[in-house]
Formats: structure tokens, C-alpha cells, sequence
């Protein structure tokens, strides 16, 4: 009996549209081992590690009638050609170059009819460096059943661990009549079918109604008061296009800053952030008595039993953060941001960075996937930005014997929100992944240079032997490393 989709699973493929494709996907980027680069054997890596990710090998099977939801089946055309593109940049390629062919990669939706994932491996960067794009749909990565790729396809040597042979042979096809029979068993057999299928319906008739009621200005959610600052400059209409900035930092800046005023490296991100978003918008010649503050939605691991598990050993659950980009000193921009996650840390449910970073595999590449479900749960709960920050392994990691030396998020952009930043610490850097609407924010890649200047600008303070933050706390585990 084939596993079925559940209604969270559903309102993401509803929700799914031209301007808002539902994939998470991050950019690596390494150097070729001794032997150089080796394309074949990148793709027979990828192939014998999917059987860790088995879900990667299968699709969407709608169910006649839709008297259930519909399940996963075997893709009986499974084509690891398809999934493992190889692409390539004129010699020698830059990094300018590599984010403009990343965005117009992450702005196309993936084919419903196939695996929901993809993988580019783009040769001829400077160096003899090459680029893996990984693209993964958010039906794909829960989490519970399966973890991105990307978490299991790095070693932490350049010898390749020996796999069992892999026998996988595709099910076969379900018939029509076999679909329906089992949806019936299913639903005498299992409540949770019946709840879910008509959940699921509940669901398609208000996303039908929501539709219509967007195409007349968003009718139900001004009446709610919960449309997320409709007159700010990161709010809008998406188009069809994204542009993607990618920023490297230095993970000892940040715990610079952290030494000096105290906080976390996460705090410290977000303050990094929050000068950049202010130092962005004011060359934009917005007003900053006006805009004052931007709410974000930070997702954070947790332990709490009453949230559903998942594979990684916690939950995530979202926190709202007002960055305060009124602000002009930066130390003061640091405790207001340290300040508003007193009250999470407190609860003693926080995740210790060091843990996280700890996972078995490269886990960030799924911690993003899980954030991003929960900014696209939260999408009415009026944010305007989401930033995803997690900590990976400070040891190099290897792909077929070739070492990563750069890995960077690229977060889903959802309806009305133009903007979004996932952050991911790695072997001794911090690195910023911006995905933006082409159209709507032309100007953002100048938040590169702004990310940077912004984190000079606490580095300048840390230096000036300022006050602390007012949490004051020196390194511990619940820090980030």
C-alpha cells in the first residue's frame, strides 16, 4: 500500500503557481580532488545515495475520482539523466556568472509528472571549481519520511564510503481500479484517511475561494488586519523571474561581535541583517521614520512533543523578530535582537547549535527545506521577510572526492514576499543565500556589499571595546559554534 499525501502536503501543491514555485535549493561549490573533476562518478555518487532518499524515486499519483488524496508510486521511467543535469560556464567562469544561471534555474517549477527534484552540476568555474544546484520540492523534504539529498550525498573524508549494491527495481504502475480499491481499504481501515480526504477537500474549496478573492486585493485577509504591511518596500505582487545574491563571511567576525556584546551567533546574524535591510532601503531613498522596523519570521529547532517528530531529533517551529532598521547604531540593533529571543530561550525547548551542527550528513540543506514549510505555514501570519540560519559542520566535506568550500541556501519566495535569506554556517564561513524577485527588487544585488559593510560595522564596534548586550552571556553549547 502506497504512502498518501497529507493536507499540508495538498495546500503546498495548491498554493504552487508560476511566480511561486514550491522548491527549496542550495548552491555548493567545490574543488576537485587530485584525480580532477569526474563527472560520471558524481552522478553514480547521486545514484547509489538515493536509496537513503527512496521517495526521491517516486511521484505524485492522483487517485480517480479524488475520493482520496493522492499517494506516492514508484516512477517506473525513473531516469537518473533527468534529475542530474550537467551544465556548464565559459571558462573561466565567475561567481556573477554561476547566480545568474542559478536564478534562472530556481525560477522554473519542477514537472509534477516526475521525481520533484533536480540536480545541476555546473562546470568551468575559475579554479577548475565546480557547482552542484540542488532543487527539491517542499512535498518532498517533510523531514518525518524523507531528508534532502544534500544530506547524503557528503563525506567527511575524500575516500567515497563503500555502498551496498543498490537492487532497486520501480513497482509497478497502479491501475485505476487499484487506486480506488485501496483508497476504500484505506478508509475502513484507517480514520485518519477519511479526516485527511475530507480535510483536503475543505481545503481545495477555501484555496479556490482565497484565489479569487487575491484577484480582487486579498478581500479576506485585509478584513482579518493580517496582511503583512502591505505599503513596505519587500512587499508585492512576485513575478516569474528571481535574482539570487550569494555572500561569504567569515565565521571568527561573528564570533568577534559575539565576544564582545554577548548574544549568540545567531543574534549576531540577524543584526547583520538587519543592517544590511537598513543601508539597503536607505539607498533606495526610503524613509526610515516610516518603515522603522521589518518583522521577520525566524525558524527555530525545538524539542516540544506537542509538534509533529521528525528524523532529525527536534521540531521547528517559527519565531517573529522585529529588526529594528530605524536603528542607526548598529551595538543597539544587536540587543534588540537578542532582547526578542530572551523570552524562546527561556522555555528551555531551544536546540544547542553545537547538536545541530553535529547531525549525522550535511543536515542544513534539510533544516532549510523544514524552515521553509514553516514560513510557508505562517504565510498569513503577517511577516514580511523570512531568515533561515543553521549551523553545519566545521570540518571540510567531500562530494566523490572533490571538497566543499562553499555551500549557500536559496529559500522559496511565497506570495507577496519578494524577499527571502537563508544563512548557513560551514568549515569556517557564514554564508548569505538571497533569493529576490527580479522585477520587483532590481536593486538586490547591492545587499551583498550592504551585508558585508554591516558586518564591518559591528566588527568597528566590537574593536571600540563597546557595552555588552544586555543577555551578556559568554560562549556555552546553546550557542552557535
Amino acid at each position: 500500500m502506497s504512502e498518501r499525501l497529507r493536507p499540508r502536503d495538498l495546500a503546498l501543491l495548491a498554493e504552487e503557481s508560476p511566480s511561486t514555485p514550491m522548491h527549496n535549493a542550495t548552491v555548493e561549490i567545490f574543488e576537485p580532488g587530485p584525480d580532477g573533476f569526474d563527472y560520471g562518478r558524481l552522478v553514480r555518487l547521486v545514484q547509489d545515495r538515493i536509496a537513503f532518499v527512496p521517495r526521491y524515486r517516486q511521484r505524485i499519483q492522483p487517485v480517480p475520482g479524488r475520493i482520496a488524496n493522492p499517494v506516492w508510486v514508484d516512477d517506473p521511467n525513473f531516469d537518473i539523466g533527468y534529475h542530474v543535469r550537467r551544465s556548464a560556464l565559459p571558462r573561466p567562469g565567475t561567481l556573477d556568472q554561476l547566480r545568474e544561471l542559478v536564478s534562472r534555474i530556481v525560477s522554473r517549477p519542477l514537472d509534477r509528472n516526475r521525481p520533484l527534484w533536480e540536480i545541476y552540476v555546473v562546470e568551468g568555474l575559475d579554479g577548475g571549481r565546480f557547482a552542484l544546484l540542488t532543487k527539491s520540492h517542499h512535498v518532498l523534504v517533510d523531514g518525518v519520511h524523507t531528508v534532502d539529498i544534500g544530506q547524503v550525498l557528503l563525506d567527511k573524508t575524500p575516500e567515497v564510503r563503500p555502498m551496498e549494491p543498490d537492487d532497486w527495481l520501480a513497482a509497478g504502475r497502479p491501475s485505476p481500479f487499484a487506486l480506488v480499491a485501496d483508497a476504500v481499504r484505506d478508509s475502513v481501515t484507517t480514520t485518519d484517511t477519511v479526516v485527511d480526504t475530507v480535510r483536503a477537500g475543505t481545503g481545495a474549496v477555501l484555496r479556490g475561494a482565497s484565489a479569487s478573492l487575491r484577484a480582487t486585493g486579498h478581500v479576506l485577509d485585509a478584513l482579518a488586519n493580517r496582511t503583512p504591511h502591505a505599503d513596505s518596500p519587500i512587499i508585492g505582487p512576485l513575478s516569474q523571474q528571481r535574482r539570487v545574491v550569494t555572500v561569504r563571511t567569515e565565521l571568527a567576525a561573528h564570533r568577534k561581535v559575539r565576544e564582545a556584546h554577548g548574544g549568540s551567533i545567531n543574534d549576531v546574524v540577524l543584526a547583520t541583517v538587519t543592517g544590511a535591510l537598513r543601508a539597503w532601503l536607505m539607498s533606495r531613498g526610503e524613509s526610515m521614520r516610516r518603515i522603522r522596523q521589518v518583522r521577520a519570521l525566524v525558524p527555530v529547532s525545538v524539542l516540544d512533543d506537542e509538534l509533529e517528530p521528525t528524523s532529525l531529533g527536534s521540531q521547528i517551529t517559527a519565531h517573529f523578530v522585529d529588526l529594528p532598521v530605524w536603528e542607526s547604531s548598529p551595538v543597539v540593533r544587536l540587543h534588540q535582537v537578542s532582547y526578542s529571543f530572551v523570552a524562546h530561550k527561556e522555555t528551555g525547548r531551544g536546540i544547542p547549535a553545537s547538536r545541530l551542527a553535529g547531525m549525522s550528513g550535511f543536515a542544513p540543506a534539510t533544516f532549510h527545506a523544514l524552515g521553509a514549510r514553516v514560513a510557508g505555514a505562517e504565510r498569513r501570519g503577517g511577516y514580511q521577510l523570512c531568515v533561515t540560519n543553521v549551523p553545519g559542520p566545521q570540518t571540510p566535506l567531500y562530494a566523490a572526492g572533490a571538497r566543499m568550500v562553499a555551500t549557500y541556501p536559496v529559500p522559496p519566495l511565497y506570495e507577496q514576499r519578494p524577499l527571502a535569506i537563508g544563512v548557513t554556517s560551514y568549515d569556517g564561513g557564514v554564508f548569505y543565500g538571497i533569493n529576490a524577485d527580479r522585477d520587483l527588487l532590481p536593486d538586490a544585488d547591492l545587499l551583498g556589499p550592504c551585508l558585508t559593510e554591516a558586518l564591518d560595522e559591528l566588527l568597528d564596534s566590537a574593536s571600540g571595546g563597546r557595552t555588552r548586550a544586555p543577555r551578556g552571556r559568554r560562549k556555552k553549547k546553546t550557542d552557535q559554534p
